[in-house]
């Protein structure tokens, strides 16, 4: 919690200093207490590679445990915080706070956290939990195998021989650049959106290609910087949702995690109560879950003002004073008719986003076809590989957070796989379980797993628990954090019994057996 002489007024500020009095309790119930640097820590062990956001939370999750773990980075230790490292200063975050609890440790000063918070936040829990001395900096991963006792090695066995893999390498790589065509015609500034700190932009026209969250940062430092003028440049309507914890979180708990003969609903009220005078901006053949929405606020009031113009069009070329466009009416799709337009500006921005890392250093068995990447057990188990948890970087598109409490369920659904085998799903199960949301999905317009919603994610955790009855005495623990020594008490007492039944409990042969269903 913050110190006294920086907690808010509770008289002026009341709903602030509610705030950060539920996050004072929550780190004090929730929190895993920190390892003793003096005492060893015990297996299973966990490999856990990338040290971002949600690399340093599992890793505190599985330490604060008991669980020994090493993190492979493949930069250096500036890297620790992922994506947040490498953005702009005037980078903030664009959903409450509320939503991005990525620890129950975490404790934000207000609503919307900027860059150098978020960082703050992750190195101190990176620090806490003593995960500074088992983070191993510039090693690329290349490839995860087993050796014959089923047991996971990294690169080489120099590295160390480990009982589960969770990858934390994100989606968002090196920055995305295309190439387009005069580029080297122009006679301004061309920049990616995340390496805008340093450049000036007062009293200068801002050309932003793309949209996304990409765009957002630019607008960001736009506003930060002074620009006089914007022109953001896109080739497709995309949905923009208010910078609202109260809008964030109703489209959230949408359970089906799809579109449904109700998404007319929220989708009308957001033309009328928040696109209001530019509701042409709304897409009208793409409904609102269907793909992540853009989240700011600020970009309406500046589309409003005249500071800045939103261009449906397809970028044609550069010119030695902009960019050459085919500016298209509402509802020409991309490519189709419509007016070659040159939009005059001094600096460009490419938001185009980042290159996607991928996942091919893990075994050939992880990508078998229909269950690739994201068709995997709850999203990030692949069938054949229980032991192996990919976390934030198998999903395309949703509607809720990337840094919350998901990271530590899925941490800790991983360590109960590890340490219970009736709770371990066999290959056949998992590939159930994927079938069956793909069959509950059949009716969405994209993949089954191409889009979800927060609540919908709640709702696989809940089902996975309770369809088990051996995992209900595990449920406390994989929820909240609570717990963890009865249930593995009551494995010992089942051990035993299946031991006596002459069925092997020896772990041997790794940890991707699965005993359970």
């Amino acid at each position: 919690m913050p110190p006294l002489s920086r907690m808010p007024n509770p008289v002026l500020h009341p709903l602030l200093f509610v705030f950060q009095l539920l996050q004072w309790l929550l780190d004090k119930i929730l929190s895993p207490n920190p390892p003793d640097p003096r005492v060893p820590l015990g297996r299973p062990k966990i490999a856990v590679i990338g040290a971002g956001i949600t690399g340093v939370t599992s890793a505190a999750h599985c330490v604060g445990h008991g669980f020994d773990v090493v993190i492979f980075e493949a930069g250096s230790k500036d890297n620790v915080g992922g994506i947040w490292s490498k953005v702009n200063n005037t980078s903030s975050l664009q959903i409450h706070s509320l939503m991005y609890r990525f620890h129950p440790s975490v404790r934000w000063e207000g609503g919307y956290p900027d860059r150098q918070q978020i960082i703050s936040q992750v190195r101190q829990l990176w620090e806490r939990y003593g995960l500074d001395t088992r983070t191993k900096f510039d090693i690329k991963v290349n490839r995860v195998y087993q050796d014959d006792r089923g047991r996971w090695i990294i690169n080489s066995p120099s590295n160390g021989r480990f009982d589960g893999i969770i990858s934390a390498i994100g989606t968002c790589g090196d920055p995305k650049v295309p190439e387009m065509p005069g580029m080297d015609r122009f006679k301004g500034e061309v920049h990616h959106s995340s390496k805008l700190t340093g450049k000036k932009a007062a009293g200068k026209t801002m050309i932003v290609i793309g949209g996304g969250a990409s765009a957002v940062e630019a607008l960001e430092f736009a506003s930060a910087e002074g620009a006089e003028k914007m022109y953001i440049l896109a080739r497709s309507d995309k949905w923009i949702i208010p910078r609202n914890p109260v809008w964030d979180m109703l489209l959230a708990l949408n359970i089906f995690g799809q579109e449904t003969s109700f998404s007319w609903i929220p989708e009308m009220l957001l033309r009328k109560l928040f696109y209001r005078d530019l509701e042409d901006l709304a897409p009208t053949n793409r409904g609102i879950f269907t793909d992540t929405p853009m989240v700011n606020s600020d970009v309406m009031d500046k589309l409003r003002s005249g500071k800045a113009e939103w261009v449906r069009c397809d970028i044609e070329k550069f010119t030695e004073d902009g960019v050459l466009v085919n500016k298209r009416a509402k509802g020409v799709a991309p490519g189709g008719p419509g007016q070659k337009v040159v939009i005059k500006g001094d600096l460009v921005v490419m938001a185009t986003g980042y290159k996607r890392p991928q996942l091919s250093f893990l075994p050939d068995s992880c990508f078998e076809e229909p269950y690739v990447s994201p068709n995997w057990y709850l999203q990030t188990f692949p069938p054949s590989h229980p032991s192996i948890s990919c976390i934030n970087c198998t999903y395309k598109n949703a509607i809720g957070t990337v840094g919350n409490w998901h990271i530590g369920i899925y941490t800790r659904f991983l360590l109960m796989f590890l340490v219970d085998p009736l709770t371990r799903p066999s290959s056949f199960w998992m590939k159930r379980w994927i079938d069956m949301t793909r069959l509950l999905k059949f009716s969405s317009p994209v993949g089954a797993f191409d889009f979800f919603t927060y609540l919908e994610l709640v709702w696989w955790f809940v089902f996975c628990v309770w369809f088990n009855p051996f995992r209900w005495k595990w449920a406390l623990f994989v929820f909240f954090g609570l717990g963890f020594m009865l249930p593995r008490d009551v494995v010992e007492v089942e051990d035993q019994i299946r031991n006596g039944l002459g069925i092997n409990g020896d772990e041997t042969d790794g940890r991707d057996l699965g005993f359970g269903f």
